[in-house]
């Protein structure tokens, strides 16, 4: 496809989004969509931000009439570049409820129509949903960080199993694990609470990070600015390391990416590392790792990469 073929179906798509409720075939069939060329997604970046700054109000979205409008406006601004493309998938989401999936190593960003934002991290699910008296958000798997429009007649709660979290004016992130979740607060505050449980079992504050379980089981640990901003770096499509041990940076590498980083030397994974890394590049990080620890490191098979000497 040319380019200007590429805009015409992103525009296409921005008005169906606004047309009405959004399905899961609907989104599977973008999915398929964007899948088809590289230029795809920035296409539908640009023909996101268009749509909103085209809008009559603020957050408001145009009538699908208004579809040629936005055509005409991104031949002339074509080319303008709006978000850093390690982040694909923007939507500006205006309904009432909506699934919203990424893919091994995507992260996406999700506009909301109350002035909340989310970004989603890899492999996860949600449902949004927005009524006149609530916000909820269901985190399946994965995870999420949300900015959170002040609305106090709306509370905003995500729901994690059978962990529950709830904020009015705060920004703070929710990641699902087997059984509970890592809330990690980045402003103002909010407070969570676990299984039958309808009263807060705790508040954090901006800067604190808790472990909540199904069963109430709860850790908490304050945390400095910069353990924050590193543990919110995959929003950024980059892996922060400080100290973290090779086991668990592995881990962390193999969430993003379908080809896994193994350790055959199993001795290695108590070893520290430090470095900043892409999400999408773990040869870098295999690689650094082989020469910092003098270890070998094989990239020749196509799923997975082998760092250390066998046993």
């Amino acid at each position: 496809m040319t380019q200007q073929e590429i805009d015409d179906q992103a525009a296409a798509w921005v008005a169906r989004m606004d047309a009405g409720e959004w399905s899961e075939s609907e989104e599977a069939e973008l999915q398929r969509w964007l899948s088809h060329d590289t230029r795809c997604s920035g296409s539908l970046l640009q023909a996101q931000a268009l749509w909103i700054s085209l809008a009559p109000e603020a957050g408001a979205m145009l009538p699908v009439s208004d579809a040629g409008a936005l055509k005409r406006r991104m031949f002339v601004l074509g080319g303008t570049g709006l978000m850093a493309a390690s982040l694909a998938g923007l939507l500006f989401w205006s309904r009432s409820s909506a699934v919203f999936r990424t893919d091994v190593g995507e992260i996406r960003q999700v506009p909301l129509a109350d002035g909340s934002s989310t970004a989603i991290n890899t492999a996860s699910k949600i449902e949004i949903t927005l009524s006149k008296s609530r916000r909820d958000v269901r985190l399946d798997r994965g995870e999420a960080w949300f900015k959170v429009a002040k609305d106090p007649a709306r509370p905003f709660v995500v729901e994690a199993g059978d962990v529950r979290v709830r904020a009015i004016g705060t920004a703070f992130s929710v990641r699902r694990r087997e059984e509970g979740v890592d809330v990690l607060v980045t402003e103002g505050v909010v407070e969570a609470w676990a299984g039958e449980n309808q009263r807060p079992l705790l508040r954090l504050t901006a800067g604190q990070r808790a472990y909540i379980g199904d069963d109430a089981e709860v850790r908490l640990e304050a945390e400095t600015p910069s353990v924050v901003d590193r543990a919110l770096a995959w929003r950024q499509g980059s892996i922060d390391l400080d100290g973290d041990t090779l086991a668990s940076a592995v881990n962390e590498f193999n969430r993003y990416n379908r080809r896994k980083i193994v350790l055959i030397d199993t001795r290695l994974a108590s070893r520290r590392f430090d470095g900043t890394f892409r999400t999408d590049d773990p040869e870098a990080f295999a690689q650094a790792v082989g020469a910092i620890f003098n270890v070998p490191v094989d990239l020749n098979d196509e799923h997975d990469i082998r760092i250390g000497h066998s046993q």
